[in-house]
């Protein structure tokens, strides 16, 4: 299943929770840290546990993630002991701060899964790794931290707050380069630890020119999806994330090209050379569709 949009959904919120079949993500966040206020935590707790219990897992529905609140609030265990679920995919966590933190997590997941009587390692993480200043700086560090790890997030808004910073974007509506930064690191990180990453959220929700822009510029880049605040953006995220027949014909041609020829170095692909990189492009196009 692709994995373009991730619709974030407030665990507080029973008539938004209710919405979540329909609303075209292919994943769905429910969200028991930031959009939830203190006060408002047992009341999120009541109504994803609820949730949970009574999902269906089916075809065309969203895949469901549940972020916890963070491993230094000490509600991270509680938050596990029934998000973990046959209904639940995967757990994100929010203000990672290096693959230390994800190795954590997973150990408590081991835990939640085996009180669950489900198998284990069968629920993922996605870990969100710019949320502070530290957690830019350990970026690197994810490879070999969990089997269960399978993205990295970004966020400007957290790290905002974290190292002071007025804002995240310029004039123009353009990430800053300290923030330009921390999103770049993500990709790479990504990329250096073999797992996907997802691109943070456009706040503007009802700008729909921007959002578009904003994921063109991400597929390009090297993000394989993006999340959302609002299910409107939910068709211009899958649409963007979507790779045309043209693409797709041309990417299985180029990986046919290479096997028929003993998959060599490098290649004359219709008065192109090609090596090895633009195969592995090709093959993560085709592992996209």
């Amino acid at each position: 299943m692709l994995q373009r949009s991730w619709l974030f959904v407030p665990g507080d919120s029973h008539n938004k929770l209710a919405k979540i079949a329909g609303c075209g993500a292919d994943c769905v966040i429910i969200d028991l840290e930031d959009s939830v206020s203190l006060e408002n935590k047992s009341a999120a707790r009541s109504n994803t546990k609820d949730f949970l219990k009574d999902w269906q897992v089916g075809f065309n529905l969203p895949q469901l993630f549940v972020r916890v609140n963070a491993l230094a609030t000490s509600l991270t265990s509680e938050d596990l002991s029934f998000s973990i679920s046959k209904a639940t995919t995967g757990i994100m966590l929010p203000k990672a701060e290096g693959g230390a933190n994800v190795a954590e997590l997973a150990a408590l997941m081991r835990v939640a899964e085996a009180r669950a009587g489900l198998d284990d390692n069968s629920t993922k993480i996605i870990a969100i790794a710019t949320e502070t200043a530290r957690g830019v700086l350990n970026v690197g560090t994810y490879l070999g931290a969990s089997s269960r790890l399978v993205a990295l997030a970004w966020g400007a808004e957290d790290l905002s707050a974290d190292i002071g910073a007025q804002s995240a974007r310029n004039a123009a509506g353009d990430f800053t380069p300290l923030f330009s930064h921390a999103r770049t690191m993500v990709i790479l990180g990504a990329a250096n630890a073999n797992i996907a990453a997802i691109d943070g959220i456009w706040a503007d929700f009802r700008n729909f020119d921007g959002l578009q822009k904003e994921c063109q510029e991400a597929l390009r880049d090297g993000f394989s999806g993006k999340m959302a605040i609002h299910p409107n953006q939910i068709p211009i995220i899958n649409e963007a994330f979507r790779s045309t027949q043209a693409q797709l014909a041309e990417a299985q041609n180029i990986v046919d090209a290479f096997a028929e020829a003993g998959n060599p170095g490098v290649l004359n692909f219709n008065g192109r050379m090609l090596d090895r990189p633009h195969l592995r492009l090709a093959m993560r196009i085709l592992a996209q569709t």
